[in-house]
């Protein structure tokens, strides 16, 4: 089918650039429990989410709307060995350093950054390519199900070693999305679901901080000054808010109380400034974000583009809500950032970057959709 070109979606652009813009304060009025603390540290927060976040996410929004997104397609594998390579530098001693417990991070001189964030796009590319290559084979399990069930083992035994399990479940769910695009037939998933509880299963038995986090969601009141610490200051934070908040930087949760305020906990700060109104306007927002991301998907001119978007929207959408859920006490804690909104540089670059491809995607479109 005849494809005509477009200008980018201007909607999906204009409720991205809103996120970022509803990030850019809620992180500035999040991060004054820092100020208050160490003003050193308060700028140096600034400048990595200022600077390195939205300064290299908008040079990264650039490149992915500037390329050719065939160009991803016929490098996807190289691309996802490369961030396999760079997740483990997090084992090489004087390159990964570990903070909280967790073996995440790989510093290169002033700069550190979390390379789970390239692997997770990179999954996508390459699974996306797999996908579009086999399309007519779909329907074989050896051609779609179980290459995701490699491709999940493979990141597994990166990833459990950090350990790393929420971004492990963000690339799970994003996976089986964009199988159900391709069009596996459900009764496929029942292996898959039954692989993932047994996997589960063994992560419950041996990693006990999960077991303490599930133990948690059960029991949100069952240690309130240690394991439920966050959780019950986050719905205090949250409660206090009512329907209108406190007011802009008003919050009095994140000075003293609130566990990484300018981070995991940031939805919590939000719902004490801005109240009812402002969460609602915000889980909103990533609502719209999905849809339209998805009906770009539903138009983009080729498989690979399809599942391309269709992998980026589920991934940032699925880590959004994961966060606000697990912030609300309606699933255990995991620590992923509220994308665009959160602290974290690599990630919000990355994610932008991720847009990018997104809006050089909606400029194609197959003509029997166009106006």
């Amino acid at each position: 089918m005849s494809i005509k070109n477009e200008h980018v979606d201007r909607f999906f652009l204009g409720i991205v650039l809103t996120l970022v813009i509803v990030g850019i304060f809620a992180f500035i009025s999040s991060s004054l429990g820092i100020l208050a603390k160490n003003e050193s540290k308060f700028y140096g927060v600034l400048f990595n989410q200022l600077v390195l976040g939205i300064g290299g996410g908008l040079v990264a929004l650039i490149v992915g709307l500037k390329t050719n997104y065939r160009f991803w397609r016929n490098n996807a594998f190289y691309i996802f060995l490369g961030s396999i390579g760079l997740t483990l530098l997090v084992f090489v001693p004087g390159l990964g350093f570990a903070h909280g417990g967790a073996r995440r991070w790989v510093e290169l001189g002033p700069v550190s950054f979390q390379p789970v964030e390239f692997l997770k796009i990179a999954f996508v590319m390459y699974f996306a390519a797999w996908l579009s290559w086999v399309k007519h084979k779909i329907e074989d399990v050896r051609f779609g199900v179980i290459p995701l069930i490699v491709l999940l083992g493979i990141i597994a035994l990166v990833l459990f070693r950090q350990p790393d399990t929420k971004s492990f479940i963000l690339v799970l769910v994003t996976g089986l999305a964009m199988l159900v695009m391709s069009g596996v037939r459900w009764k496929y998933f029942i292996g898959i679901g039954v692989i993932g509880a047994l996997v589960l299963g063994g992560l419950l038995i041996t990693k006990p901080y999960l077991r303490e986090r599930v133990q948690t969601f059960i029991d949100p009141t069952q240690d309130v000054t240690g394991s439920s610490y966050q959780l019950q200051q986050s719905l205090i934070a949250i409660g206090s808010g009512k329907v209108l908040g406190r007011g802009y930087g008003q919050s009095v949760q994140k000075f003293s109380y609130l566990p990484e305020p300018q981070g995991d906990s940031i939805f919590a700060v939000i719902g004490e400034e801005f109240g009812f109104v402002g969460t609602t306007t915000l889980v909103l927002l990533f609502v719209l974000f999905a849809l339209r991301g998805l009906w770009i998907a539903h138009r983009a001119p080729d498989q690979f583009s399809r599942l391309l978007v269709t992998g980026i929207v589920i991934l940032l959408t699925a880590q959004s809500f994961l966060n606000i859920a697990s912030i609300v006490g309606l699933f255990p804690l995991t620590g992923v950032p509220l994308v665009f909104i959160s602290h974290g540089g690599t990630s919000l670059a990355l994610a932008l970057g991720a847009i990018g491809i997104v809006l050089h995607i909606s400029r194609f479109q197959k003509k029997s959709f166009a106006k």
